[in-house]
């Protein structure tokens, strides 16, 4: 089993920045496909991005690609999304994902998902 928290969210501005964590804890995430995935009201979940962490090898949502960078630090079992130049469309709840061994992509191909944390963009 393996637990994940997020957190990073807030209110900001158009234009500005900020990074997301999903802190796991439970297992190690070395061997896991972590992705991130956003919903806003009234919508589906929306794939954002995926990292395998065994070799660091990213893929991105085509419209996510250039504004927003996934990461891990396996020592801290953590896996983080930068998101720059926000606009208000990106205005949604983060999650935060992991599949054990496999790439996965789409919200089914995911085992274990966090909570959650709200992202708000202002014009």
């Amino acid at each position: 089993q393996v637990q994940l928290v997020e957190s990073g969210g807030g209110l900001v501005q158009a234009g500005s920045s900020l990074r997301l964590s999903c802190a796991a804890s439970g297992r190690t995430i070395s061997s896991y496909t972590m992705g991130w995935f956003r919903q806003a009201p009234g919508k589906g979940r929306e794939f954002v991005a995926r990292i395998r962490c065994r070799d660091g090898s990213t893929y991105y949502a085509v419209s996510m690609k250039g504004r927003f960078t996934i990461s891990r630090d396996n020592a801290k079992n953590t896996v983080y999304l930068e998101m720059n130049s926000l606009k208000p469309e990106d205005t949604a709840v983060y999650y935060c994902a992991a599949r054990d061994r496999f790439i996965a992509t789409t919200v089914n191909e995911y085992d274990y998902w966090g909570q959650g944390t709200q992202v708000t963009v202002f014009s």
